[in-house]
């Protein structure tokens, strides 16, 4: 896989390992042409966030023992697709998010001045 990069074009940081996170399962929010949902925005798991995606029909708060999936709760760090992250955003359910683990290709979707007020992560 090529290198890939976040928003500020430096070398993509690993979002979560525990739960390992990812399209490929690898920690970080790397993407191909396979992503389809462009799981990109590493995003700070709020209750907020798991209640508004799985009334979108995406329930990411139940175990998944056939996927090796432990579910998500409140405090979790996952990369999230960013046509629904943009969704909560429009919605008031956005969660917090880090800019320096979130992959670049969030700004083809989201404004990057809209994902920098929700960084945790700016100094």
């Amino acid at each position: 896989m090529e290198k890939q990069f976040n928003v500020f074009e430096e070398e993509i940081e690993e979002c979560c390992s525990n739960p390992i996170t990812g399209f490929f399962r690898d920690g970080f929010c790397h993407t191909d042409n396979l992503d389809q949902g462009l799981h990109v925005v590493c995003a700070y798991i709020t209750e907020d966030f798991l209640e508004f995606s799985k009334s979108r029909g995406n329930d990411l708060s139940t175990p998944r023992d056939e996927f090796n999936f432990p579910g998500l709760k409140e405090g979790d760090h996952w990369c999230v697709c960013a046509e629904r992250w943009k969704e909560a955003y429009e919605n008031d359910k956005a969660p917090k998010i880090y800019l320096r683990r979130t992959n670049k290709k969030s700004i083809k979707i989201i404004d990057l001045e809209v994902l920098k007020k929700y960084a945790i992560d700016l100094d």
